[in-house]
């Protein structure tokens, strides 16, 4: 009968390719940690407050982890900045940025299909809507913050945030201006719809997701706009949109 190896005692006794493997994992962790932080401050204070202690301890956790790792493994840092990334052509910055937002969307794609390969897709739809209704507020207010967005900024303050959004990068959407007081939001081309098209499968039922996205999004960045759905799947639409939202402020 073959012995069984002892497990190593400590990360010193692991190889050199186990150790990689635990850098990773250490990264891993910290985002999972930053995470909670940030959830449990927010259950606790509500999401204003949040995103305000979030920009604090953001900003300085930035500054610590890249000064600490710029010395380990030898990148200069300009203005809290890997300086290698602002030595990037504006190409190679956007597309940069691209990539950034198409793997926020992978790693929203990965959670639901995890959930729904061993609870269903119920279970998965309720995640993901309940995911949103945290994420968007969020979004918006980050947003709101780093444009320095008045309190109350109205439409226009809402069409300037959204095409800020992780999404913005990622998708096709307009803006119709109806009136002063309304505007109408479409998401022309949709990547994960238009994925499902491609492989002759009908699209996504996200309108429960949308019912808390927009008008969480919009009233985070002025509560006197309410949101209404024009369209958005199961619902029939045209070929030239997936969903579209009405935005309107009340005086």
């Amino acid at each position: 009968m073959s012995q069984k190896t002892a497990p190593p005692k400590s990360l010193e006794d692991l190889p050199d390719s186990e150790i990689v493997s635990w850098v990773l994992e250490g990264f891993r962790r910290t985002l999972v940690h930053y995470g909670y932080w940030f959830g449990e401050v927010e259950t606790r204070l509500g999401t204003e407050k949040a995103v305000k202690v979030e920009t604090e301890a953001g900003d300085l956790w930035w500054g610590i982890m890249l000064k600490r790792l710029s010395f380990v493994l030898g990148f200069e840092i300009e203005d809290n900045v890997p300086k290698a990334l602002k030595s990037m052509d504006r190409k190679e910055l956007l597309g940069l940025l691209d990539a950034v937002c198409i793997n926020w969307l992978a790693d929203d794609g990965v959670w639901f299909q995890a959930v729904e390969k061993r609870y269903g897709m119920d279970a998965a739809k309720a995640c993901n809507d309940a995911c949103w209704s945290r994420f968007s507020p969020y979004e918006a207010l980050r947003t709101k913050e780093i444009l320095g967005l008045p309190d109350f900024p109205g439409l226009e303050g809402l069409k300037t945030a959204l095409g800020f959004r992780m999404y913005a990068r990622i998708n096709k959407q307009v803006i119709e201006e109806v009136d002063e007081h309304t505007v109408v939001f479409r998401m022309v081309d949709c990547r994960v719809q238009a994925a499902r098209k491609r492989k002759g499968l009908p699209d996504y039922p996200c309108k429960s997701a949308g019912m808390v996205e927009y008008p969480t999004f919009a009233s985070a960045i002025d509560p006197r706009i309410t949101t209404e759905c024009i369209g958005c799947p199961p619902d029939e639409h045209p070929e030239d949109w997936y969903c579209a939202w009405k935005f309107t402020l009340i005086p």
